[in-house]
């Protein structure tokens, strides 16, 4: 049996950066090789804060399309936008019901995220989004669910909501496994290489966007921030800017960090940007010009992501049917 797993992530910029490339998007490319594989756009989380209606539409379009353009495949892999699948808003309110209060408070995000703008600020769907997450990843029953190290306190619940739900009900939903990416999973900021490299950058310098134009990624890579001395060796701690170049540059060409070290031995760190941008460049380059192409040609994009939808609610309409039949709601007639 093919194993099945699903990820996705937000449409909150207009373009991707290279912590989400490399953090994810890499390891999903390999993973549709071999796994039955669910690769969504969570609109419906976006809208947790408020949203520009029109700058939403087009971040989902432009989201898709450089899904795409880094090597997801919709015929190979399940494409879809999340707001296209009704059963996404339908099982999220059993998963609400199935989740105690004090189980939903100690969810970090929503602490980190409310404190931002003050909890009397936040909206009840930020308070609830960790259950439309379970909501995803169940509908559609897969092994494993591939995230970031920041998701894994909402995978976890969503564990615990299953083997909940399977208890009271009776067996339904598998029991997903949680799997952080190793490759390229930690990408830092090119301006705070202490910290992670996030589309809520204090500097825009310091995202290096999948989007950016060839000499605006040069430009960042040569401005990145650096460390004391002279010397180009990986050392998180005392030399975090340049072991981020490092890290960037190892990922990208498969370099060992002990190649990298060998081969800028004696060199400036001049010479490490100059060589990074060109990988940079060449790597990102093409995975920007294809999207723009999909984007070229909207009513095809959105064609691909209604096929996707489709498959996505084939799988997803009988897991729901499954939960109401067990609730007890009575069957609609036909």
């Amino acid at each position: 049996m093919t194993e099945r797993v699903l990820s996705g992530m937000q449409p909150s910029a207009d373009s991707l950066h290279l912590g989400n490339y490399l953090g994810a998007l890499v390891s999903w490319i390999d993973l549709q090789e071999s796994c039955d594989a669910f690769f969504f756009i969570p609109d419906m989380h976006a809208v947790t804060v408020a949203q520009n209606p029109a700058e939403l539409t087009e971040r989902v379009r432009r989201t898709a399309a450089q899904y795409i353009a880094a090597g997801i495949d919709p015929e190979r892999s399940t494409l879809f936008v999340q707001s296209h699948v009704p059963q996404h808003a339908q099982l999220a309110w059993v998963m609400i019901c199935q989740t105690g209060m004090g189980e939903a408070g100690r969810m970090t995000q929503f602490k980190d995220k409310s404190a931002k703008s003050g909890s009397e600020h936040a909206g009840v769907g930020l308070f609830t989004y960790p259950m439309l997450q379970a909501a995803d990843i169940l509908l559609y029953q897969p092994h494993s669910v591939p995230v970031g190290e920041d998701q894994k306190q909402h995978v976890e619940l969503t564990r615990n909501l299953a083997q909940r739900f399977n208890h009271r009900y009776g067996e339904t939903f598998r029991v997903p496994e949680l799997t952080v990416p190793q490759a390229g999973a930690r990408i830092y900021d090119l301006q705070s290489p202490t910290a992670k490299m996030s589309k809520s950058a204090e500097s825009p310098n310091g995202l290096l966007n999948l989007m950016d134009t060839d000499k605006r990624m040069a430009k960042k890579i040569r401005s990145a921030v650096t460390d004391d001395g002279a010397e180009i060796r990986f050392d998180r701690e005392a030399k975090p800017g340049v072991s981020n170049l490092l890290s960037i540059h190892s990922a990208l060409s498969g370099k060992s960090f002990e190649q990298l070290e060998d081969e800028f031995a004696g060199k400036m760190y001049g010479h490490l940007k100059v060589d990074l941008a060109e990988i940079v460049v060449e790597r990102l380059g093409p995975v920007r010009d294809r999207a723009l192409e999909l984007l070229d040609d909207p009513a095809e994009l959105d064609a691909l992501l209604a096929r996707g939808a489709q498959k996505a609610r084939a799988a997803a309409e009988p897991v729901l049917a499954d939960v109401y039949q067990k609730l007890g709601f009575l069957p609609a007639a036909a």
